[in-house]
């Protein structure tokens, strides 16, 4: 059984947080030991604890395994903006090393742990460097998360292309009703399950106060072997 998966998206607030709260739920419904965790967040609030991200703070809330705050999230910087500028903005350097001792400690205490990357596939920590680059440095198999919205096919299927040119498998995707008024939403899953890599896990639809609400149902973990 693979041990670590990331979850991606094909663009920011796109629902990566609610699919990788669907997917814990899912693991905790069938009884798998599943940690949760969310290396590197922007659009943090400064708490009495230390810095928080809402996000995070979802994906401690849903994760399997009891977890501190600084497990899930060893990243968290206040401004709501790209890592490398908000890093920058703080004098601080992301730190793949870090990232993967804190990945290393979750498998520790898991079965399995499901990182949830931040912004898109592509999104820089450094002016130079991007986070997938430690996601191939892990070697970690991907699920996309598609918000399901006008322009969301080519937006998935550039997303898969990137992720398999860097030697990385898709695994499995999560289509995220963002847009409840979307025109020909059931087409627009028939085209991606035609041509996406991986299979589908599950859609999950358009609701209110969806990150507070049980998502297990809508989550089909099988295709991840799990």
């Amino acid at each position: 059984m693979t041990n670590a998966f990331f979850v991606t998206g094909t663009d920011t607030e796109v629902g990566k947080t609610v699919a990788s709260r669907a997917i814990l739920h899912a693991a905790a419904s069938a009884n798998i030991k599943m940690a949760g965790y969310k290396p590197v967040a922007s659009g943090s609030a400064p708490t009495k604890e230390g810095m928080r991200n809402s996000d995070a703070l979802y994906i401690q809330d849903a994760s399997v395994v009891e977890l501190s705050y600084d497990e899930v999230n060893p990243y968290a910087f206040e401004a709501a903006v790209s890592p490398h500028i908000a890093a920058a903005q703080e004098n601080r350097v992301i730190d793949f090393d870090v990232i993967s001792q804190g990945l290393d400690h979750l498998k520790s205490k898991s079965d399995v742990v499901l990182v949830e990357g931040a912004g898109g596939w592509r999104v820089p920590v450094t002016r130079t460097d991007f986070l997938s680059t430690w996601v191939k440095r892990e070697k970690l198999p991907v699920i996309l998360v598609v918000g399901v919205k006008l322009g969301c096919m080519s937006h998935a299927l550039l997303t898969a292309e990137a992720i398999q040119n860097d030697g990385l498998e898709v695994v499995g995707w999560v289509a995220n009703r963002i847009n409840p008024g979307t025109e020909n939403y059931a087409e627009i899953i028939r085209m991606m399950e035609e041509n996406l890599p991986g299979k589908k896990l599950g859609e999950i639809p358009y609701m209110p106060g969806v990150k507070k609400r049980d998502l297990s149902k809508y989550i089909d973990l099988s295709p991840l072997g799990l």
